[in-house]
């Protein structure tokens, strides 16, 4: 356990490494400039060039970004230029954000999924498989954009039910749990589908299996069959993809927040990337890494403990 937690932090390190220096360079070589978005558009060139200078933004990019990692192993994340506060005043606000998002559909998805998708996975070519199975595609289809918005229609624009906005602000006529409903039901509907087929189809090869059979063959109960043997067999793959969802959570609901507004981290990224906002940027990619990494580690954990056979 030791050699294989090592392992991956060794991993983590040279996969953070070179992320940043290639954000760091693929940033300088987008158009745009960061002076010229800092003043406006009708800024002269004389005053963009001071700007640069004062910013110091006319050195190589190699000292630029050495600089900025010697900063960064002190502890001081910069300054972003888009939000006019340091990066640590607006990042982990933004990152508690989303986790609460993320934490509350995480919640709602895991259980709804497994129980339709091994609902449906029992009984293969049933009517409720079917039902089941067109569902969850049809929900794993639809954009999430497009979900949003249909939504919105219905219940902000025709019943006037919830906000339009989740921008998280207490105070006026609703509250900060009604402004979370629709971001939260359009991440549940867009993401449950797709781990409702997948786990689907692992239940289904799982239900196909001679040790199944041969539970059932021998008179012992479906129930038993289903709870004692093919339940902890069927999981084995879809652990990974439900353990992957949290990097999506995370670092994939940018649509979803931008749509409505909410102050969460991807929205925050997609500021920043279009301001060119490289200190902002950096911070978030590095924490999107240790997020991918970690659930990966999580997946190897769940498989180990689903399946003791498994060695790390």
């Amino acid at each position: 356990m030791e050699r294989y937690l090592l392992k991956n932090l060794a991993y983590l390190i040279g996969t953070m490494a070179a992320v940043s220096f290639i954000v760091f360079a693929l940033t300088e070589a987008t158009p745009g400039d960061v002076a010229r978005k800092i003043l406006g558009a009708y800024a002269t060139d004389e005053q963009v060039s001071h700007l640069r200078k004062e910013m110091r933004l006319d050195r190589p990019l190699v000292e630029r970004y050495v600089e900025y990692v010697g900063k960064l192993a002190t502890g001081d994340l910069g300054y972003s230029n888009r939000f006019k506060v340091p990066v640590q005043d607006i990042v982990w606000d933004r990152l508690a954000n989303t986790a609460l998002l993320a934490a509350v559909a995480f919640v709602i998805i895991v259980p709804l999924s497994m129980l339709l998708g091994m609902l449906a996975g029992m009984r293969e070519g049933s009517k409720l498989d079917r039902s089941i199975l067109l569902i969850g595609t049809i929900l794993a289809s639809v954009p999430e954009f497009a979900m949003g918005v249909f939504l919105a229609s219905i219940f902000v624009v025709w019943l006037g039910w919830l906000p339009g906005t989740a921008t998280l602000v207490a105070g006026g006529s609703w509250s900060l749990a009604s402004q979370m409903v629709l971001p939260v039901t359009v991440i549940v509907l867009f993401d449950m589908g797709y781990v409702i087929c997948m786990i689907r189809a692992s239940m289904v090869e799982t239900m196909q299996r001679p040790f199944v059979r041969t539970a059932v063959l021998k008179g012992m109960a479906f129930r038993q069959v289903i709870l004692g043997h093919a339940l902890r067999n069927a999981m084995m793959n879809p652990v990974t993809v439900i353990l992957l969802q949290i990097t999506y959570l995370v670092t994939g609901v940018v649509v979803v927040e931008t749509l409505f507004a909410y102050p969460g981290y991807g929205r925050m990224m997609l500021e920043a990337a279009l301001f060119k906002d490289i200190a902002l940027l950096e911070i978030g990619v590095l924490i999107a890494v240790v997020v991918a990494v970690g659930t990966q580690i999580l997946g190897d954990l769940g498989y180990r403990m689903l399946d003791p056979r498994i060695r790390l």
